[in-house]
């Protein structure tokens, strides 16, 4: 007994040394609960590094939970690490590379962010949006204003806006200001309004016109310019407006610029006047005139319906309905077409067209019912129809009389 008592307590005492002595700890693999020898080596190393480096170290704060980490995520089954290959349970064999022997740090996993930058075109100049306006435009129309304050052209008193009868009802009143207004091409305020209160005693309306024939309806609306092509037009428009409209006219500019006779200018006017809707400036002669002398344009234009569109690129909206009224009767008794009253004009000034030689060259002579020559506005012809207004010109003004080479020259005084 004393013998079997001895043995056991020798066999305890070496297997309490073997288990805590540093010696047998360091030689002795340990294997881990997931099998993982790499994972024990490591630990060793980096413990054995610590040690060596001291308490402070960054590299213990660092890699150790990081190692510690990916030790707790391996599942039991990983793959057992033997060198440089890696076997897995089910026999395939996969190269080890240096990536994988790396633990994966927070800064590696993280996306890195491209700077995009783009390169400057230095040889393409920027482009500008500068709104151009001509100088001096509202101290000139001001003075336009201050000059039309008595409101006593003929525009005021016998334009579209007067000669609609006021009692009628109110598609009766906006087809008479339709019919004022055809009328009115290449013809003068005083005409127009006389041929429109002999139209009013007949009957104006679509129905009343389409029961007249052509000759009682051309002696209503005599003399005014081309009378004989309106009479077509008149007749074309009211039949339009009676079966599509019933006898009102349009309240867009699209449907009334279909229409047979009406033009551009007509149009916005009949919106303006007719319907309290401001779709564009009507330009006649006379704002075709003023507004190429004054400079309010980038451009000379020849035609009434380019200074349209050049003064609707920088006159202000609000000023649309206003500025045709106000050169028109500006033209009508100062900007005369020949021989303007630059004298008594406020901006003799600041027109750079002020005081400038008129053309020597006269108009034709004609009777007073002829379409007043110095107009720039044609009258709207439909395909077909535009040997009429040429017959009627030349049927209305006289040829002029030829001249004998043996009579002695005129010297025109200036």
């Amino acid at each position: 007994m004393p013998q079997v008592r001895w043995k056991t307590r020798f066999c305890y005492v070496v297997r309490t040394l073997t288990m805590t002595s540093p010696y047998f700890m360091q030689s002795r693999p340990v294997i881990t609960r997931s099998g993982d020898q790499n994972a024990a080596s490591l630990r060793s190393k980096l413990n054995t590094r610590r040690r060596n480096q001291g308490p402070g170290s960054s590299l213990e704060v660092k890699v150790e939970p990081e190692e510690a980490r990916i030790s707790e995520q391996r599942p039991s089954s990983a793959p057992l690490s033997t060198g440089n290959v890696d076997v897995t349970h089910s026999g395939a064999c996969h190269p080890k590379t240096e990536t994988d022997a790396l633990p994966l740090s927070s800064h590696s996993r993280r996306r890195k962010q491209l700077k995009v930058e783009y390169d400057e075109d230095e040889g393409v100049p920027p482009v500008k949006t500068e709104h151009w306006e001509p100088p001096d435009w509202k101290k000139q129309l001001g003075y336009i204003r201050e000059m039309r304050s008595s409101r006593d052209a003929p525009v005021d008193n016998m334009g579209a806006e007067k000669s609609y009868d006021s009692d009628a009802t109110a598609h009766v009143r906006r087809f008479q200001v339709l019919v004022s207004l055809m009328l009115s091409s290449q013809t003068k305020d005083q005409v127009t309004a006389a041929a429109m209160k002999r139209l009013r005693a007949h009957g104006c309306t679509a129905e009343s016109i389409l029961n007249t024939d052509d000759e009682a309806l051309g002696k209503l609306i005599y003399p005014v310019g081309f009378w004989r092509t309106k009479v077509k037009y008149l007749k074309l428009t009211s039949a339009i407006l009676q079966k599509e409209f019933g006898g009102d006219i349009p309240d867009s500019l699209q449907g009334l610029v279909r229409l047979t006779g009406v033009g551009p200018k007509m149009a916005h006017l009949a919106m303006d006047i007719a319907w309290d809707q401001v779709s564009g400036i009507g330009v006649d002669t006379h704002v075709h005139r003023i507004s190429n002398r004054l400079g309010w344009l980038k451009k000379p234009t020849k035609s009434p319906e380019q200074t349209r569109k050049a003064l609707e690129e920088w006159l202000p909206r609000e000023l649309w309905s206003e500025i045709n009224w106000l050169l028109v009767g500006f033209g009508q008794q100062v900007c005369l077409p020949v021989r303007p009253l630059c004298s008594v004009c406020l901006n003799q000034h600041s027109c750079p067209s002020a005081h400038k030689i008129s053309p020597t060259k006269r108009p034709k002579a004609a009777s007073p019912c002829s379409p007043d020559p110095t107009s720039a506005s044609t009258v709207k012809t439909e395909p077909g129809q535009e040997s009429d207004v040429k017959h009627e010109r030349l049927k209305k003004e006289p040829l002029p009389t030829p001249v004998s080479p043996n009579a002695p020259k005129r010297k025109i005084k200036t």
